[in-house]
C-alpha cells in the first residue's frame, strides 16, 4: 500500500533499534544528539528519492521514519550520520512498513514500547522531535496528523487506565534500585551529576522516597543545579569539584548528555565501596571504571529488570491501552483512506467548471442577454454539490471503493486529466 498525496512512488517506511535486541553500548553508537539530527535533516532535505521523515533519539532507542522507496536508504542515513555501520545495524535493528510503521509509532507513543512499561516521558521526546522536522520543513500534513493522533492516544490512555501509575521510568528505576540493593541508606553520600530532566526527576524520588540527607548535585550549569537543588533543599558543588566528591561518595548517578564518557577510571581514587548507576546514552562512564575492585557499575540493561507491584499493575493495563489505540488509529486510517480520494475529486471539480465554461461561452454567443455573473454563482454552488456528494459517497463504500473510484473516471472521461 502507497500513500497517495504524501509521495506517490514510496512507501512509508520506520527502521530503527531499541533496548529489546540492543545493549546500551550499541545503542549508543546510533544515537543522535540534537545538532546530528539537524545535519540528518539537512542531507534529507538535499536527496532527491527521499520525501519527509521523522526522527525519534532517545536513550532507549533511534527510529527513523521516512517515505522512501526502499528502508535501507532510510538505514543508510542513520549510519552516515553515528559511529555505526549498515552491517552491525541490520543484525539488531527492526524494519516496519505503512500500516505496521504506523501501528509501532502509536505503541511507542503510549509507553507499551518502553524499556520501563508505561514510561509517558517518550510522548514529550516525540512531541519535540516533530518540532524539529517541521523547522527543517521536513514534515507534511500525514506526519502532522499522525503525531496528532499519537499524542491523543497517550492522553487518553495517561487519563482513562493505569498504565503510568507510580514514578516515572528511568528516575523510579534507579532509585529502586538503590533502595534495594544499598543497605542503611539514609547514612550514604550520594552524589547525582547531571541536572537535566532525569537528574531532576531522580532528585525529586530521591528525596521522596528514601530518608538519605546527603544528596549532591554537579552540573556543567552551575545555575541549573542551584535551580533543582533549592527546590528539593539539596546540596550542591561545582563542576572543578567533581572528582573530590566522587571519592567521597558512596553512590554515584551519572545523568549527562555527553557524547563521551565524563566518568574514567583515574578519576576514582577511593578503596570504600562505591556504586556507580551510568543512565547516559551513549555510557558516560568509561568501561575501564568496572575493572575497579570495589566499585559496581549498573547501566540502563540492569534496570529494565525491575519487576514490582507498580510494573504488575501496569500490565494488567495494557489491553485498555491498545483498546484506545485501536480506536484512534481506526479514526486516523479512516482520515487516511478520505485523502486518497482528493485527487480524484479535485480532477472531478475541473471537469465540471470546464464543462461549466464551454457552456457560459456557448449561451453568451447566442443570447445577448446572458447573465454570466449570475450563472457563475448558481454554478458554482451546483458543482460544489455534486463533488461533496462524490466525496462522501466514496467515505461511506467500503467495500466497492474502489470500483466507485473507477466508474467516476470512467464516467467523466477523468483518467488522463488525473495525471495532469
Amino acid at each position: 500500500m502507497k500513500y497517495p498525496n504524501v509521495h506517490a512512488c514510496n512507501f512509508l517506511f520506520c527502521i530503527g533499534l531499541n533496548h529489546e535486541k540492543s545493549n546500551a553500548k550499541m545503542r549508543g553508537k546510533y544515537s543522535l544528539s540534537v545538532k546530528v539530527q539537524e545535519a540528518l535533516y539537512l542531507e534529507a532535505a538535499r536527496m532527491k528519492n527521499m520525501g519527509e521523515i521523522f526522527i525519534i533519539s532517545t536513550c532507549n532507542r533511534t527510529e527513523v521514519y521516512g517515505f522512501v522507496q526502499h528502508a535501507v536508504q532510510l538505514i543508510r542515513l542513520l549510519c552516515d550520520h553515528t559511529e555505526g555501520d549498515i552491517k552491525e545495524f541490520q543484525e539488531v535493528c527492526y524494519i516496519h512498513k505503512n500500516q505496521n510503521a504506523i501501528n509501532h509509532l502509536f505503541r511507542v507513543g503510549a509507553g507499551l514500547n518502553s524499556q520501563v512499561l508505561g514510561d509517558f516521558e517518550i510522548i514529550g521526546q516525540i512531541k519535540k522531535s516533530f518540532k524539529l522536522g517541521k523547522k527543517h520543513n521536513l514534515s507534511n500534513t500525514f506526519f502532522e496528523r499522525l503525531i496528532n493522533a499519537v499524542i491523543l492516544a497517550s492522553k487518553r490512555i495517561k487519563n482513562e487506565t493505569r498504565l503510568s501509575s507510580g514514578a516515572t521510568s528511568v528516575a523510579y528505576a534507579s532509585v529502586q534500585y538503590i533502595i534495594n540493593n544499598v543497605h542503611h541508606i539514609a547514612t550514604k553520600n550520594i552524589l547525582l551529576f547531571g541536572a537535566g530532566k532525569i537528574g531532576a526527576n531522580i532528585c525529586e524520588n530521591l528525596v521522596k522516597q528514601t530518608k538519605c540527607s546527603s544528596i549532591t548535585l554537579i552540573n556543567r550549569s552551575n545555575i541549573k543545579a542551584e535551580k533543582i537543588s533549592k527546590k528539593f533543599k539539596i546540596h550542591t558543588k561545582s563542576y572543578i569539584e567533581l572528582q573530590a566528591e566522587i571519592n567521597k561518595s558512596d553512590i554515584l548517578i551519572v545523568a549527562t548528555g555527553a557524547e563521551r564518557p565524563t566518568i574514567s577510571k583515574s578519576m576514582i581514587s577511593t578503596d570504600n565501596p562505591l556504586l556507580i548507576l551510568d543512565l547516559s546514552v551513549p555510557k558516560n562512564v568509561s568501561e575501564d571504571v568496572s575493572y575497579l575492585q570495589n566499585v559496581r557499575v549498573c547501566d540502563l540493561d540492569y534496570l529494565s529488570q525491575i519487576t514490582d507491584k507498580t510494573i504488575a499493575i501496569r500490565k494488567r493495563e495494557v489491553p485498555k491501552a491498545e483498546l484506545i489505540i485501536e480506536q484512534v488509529s481506526d479514526e486516523f486510517m479512516m482520515w487516511l483512506e478520505t485523502r486518497k480520494h482528493v485527487p480524484l475529486i479535485k480532477t472531478l471539480k475541473r471537469k465540471l467548471e470546464q464543462i461549466r465554461f464551454e457552456q457560459i461561452k456557448m449561451h453568451k454567443e447566442i443570447n445577448l442577454d446572458f447573465n454570466e455573473e449570475e450563472t457563475t454563482v448558481m454554478s458554482n454552488k451546483i458543482i460544489k454539490q455534486i463533488t461533496s456528494h462524490f466525496a462522501t459517497h466514496l467515505k461511506r463504500t467500503h467495500v466497492q471503493k474502489n470500483k466507485s473510484a473507477d466508474s467516476i473516471l470512467s464516467f467523466y472521461h477523468l483518467d488522463k486529466m488525473l495525471h495532469e
